[in-house]
């Protein structure tokens, strides 16, 4: 008993050093403040508000919960031992392993440290030239994701899609709820590259296709990224495209372009003008603090034109044919099950990724 008792010691000592690194009882605090705050019954007078913070104690309780049940595991343990005889030290030393595994999963969280890893993030996924071939390749890559956020249990909501004209997609932009979920995806962000037989000509020839994914973090608020107004042009349009006949017939879709670094964000997925540029902004600032990390620049007004990942950024490489292979250009990290992977199996490449 006396080794198990040191075992748990040792394990009780490691967890309260990334507890506090943490600063788990910080943000069980910040949860304390927002449940007064949401059972205000005047809360709902200003629904976006009420609703973000809803959002906000929803991804603080996910993100505590198992740190505290940890915790609470581990003391109730320590109580057990120091009453217990040599009949339950299978029992004991069972739940230690238990912990000290579920501990080195819970420790994964000092990987996002980043300024927005806690962030929701947006994903955006682009078919490369090349037609039908490409389109196809970015239908596979979105199934791929979702199956992946499917997984994870996190909620994904479409903001835009464009489906191609005879597979795949043109284009589909989700954003993404749960727990760091764009320090999970940002090891994603750059050009996917397919290598596969045709399934969409006679002679069933060899085609390499490429897709984009774009991985953005959502920044709500104005005052974490300060854009000045004189450097933007808003056009207002007509939506196109299903929706039903309010979003046909009402100047509700917004452009939004950024002039000095020519990003230009369109949407046109919600029924009002103030929605549409309110969700354009937002991914506009994901947009701009993205660039802000390539290019390693302290401020926005430092950013320059044209300078961002975007096609010249090749991360991972899926190979159908002649032989089955996935593999990180950065990593080097591969699997030999390629279906796996394109049904949402991304975890190693993450993992590998984080670990640089």
């Amino acid at each position: 008993m006396q080794e198990l008792e040191k075992r748990l010691d040792s394990l009780k000592e490691e967890f309260l050093k990334v507890y506090e690194k943490l600063e788990i009882a910080k943000k069980l605090q910040k949860i304390a403040k927002l449940e007064r705050e949401v059972a205000e019954p005047d809360i709902w007078k200003n629904v976006a508000e009420a609703t973000e913070k809803n959002q906000e104690l929803k991804r603080l309780s996910d993100e505590t919960q198992p740190w505290e049940l940890l915790k609470t595991q581990i003391n109730d343990l320590g109580e057990l031992i120091s009453i217990s005889d040599a009949d339950l030290k299978d029992e004991i030393e069972g739940q230690i392993d238990a912990m000290e595994v579920g501990f080195t999963e819970l420790k994964k969280s000092l990987r996002f440290q980043g300024a927005y890893d806690g962030k929701d993030a947006i994903i955006r996924i682009t078919s490369g030239a090349g037609g039908t071939e490409a389109m196809d390749w970015a239908g596979m890559l979105e199934r791929m994701y979702l199956r992946f956020f499917e997984k994870k249990g996190w909620k994904a909501i479409c903001l835009e899609r464009v489906a191609g004209e005879e597979a795949g997609i043109k284009t589909a932009v989700y954003e993404v709820t749960g727990s760091n979920a764009y320090g999970w995806l940002k090891s994603e962000h750059g050009v996917h590259r397919l290598v596969r037989l045709s399934p969409f000509n006679a002679q069933n020839l060899r085609q390499t296709s490429f897709a984009l994914v774009e991985v953005l973090p959502v920044i709500k608020a104005d005052t974490e990224v300060e854009i000045d107004d004189k450097d933007l042009r808003i056009d207002v349009y007509h939506s196109g495209g299903h929706g039903g006949q309010s979003v046909n017939t009402t100047n509700s879709a917004v452009r939004i372009t950024h002039l000095p670094t020519n990003i230009v964000v369109a949407i046109q997925n919600e029924r009002s003008q103030l929605q549409n540029k309110e969700k354009a902004m937002e991914i506009l600032r994901g947009k701009l603090v993205q660039m802000q990390l390539e290019q390693h620049a302290e401020t926005i007004g430092e950013l320059r034109a044209g300078e961002s990942a975007g096609w010249g950024q090749q991360i991972r490489n899926y190979v159908l044919q002649p032989y089955k292979l996935v593999k990180d250009t950065r990593t080097e990290y591969e699997e030999t099950d390629p279906e796996s992977v394109l049904d949402g199996k991304l975890d190693g490449f993450i993992d590998a990724f984080l670990e640089l």
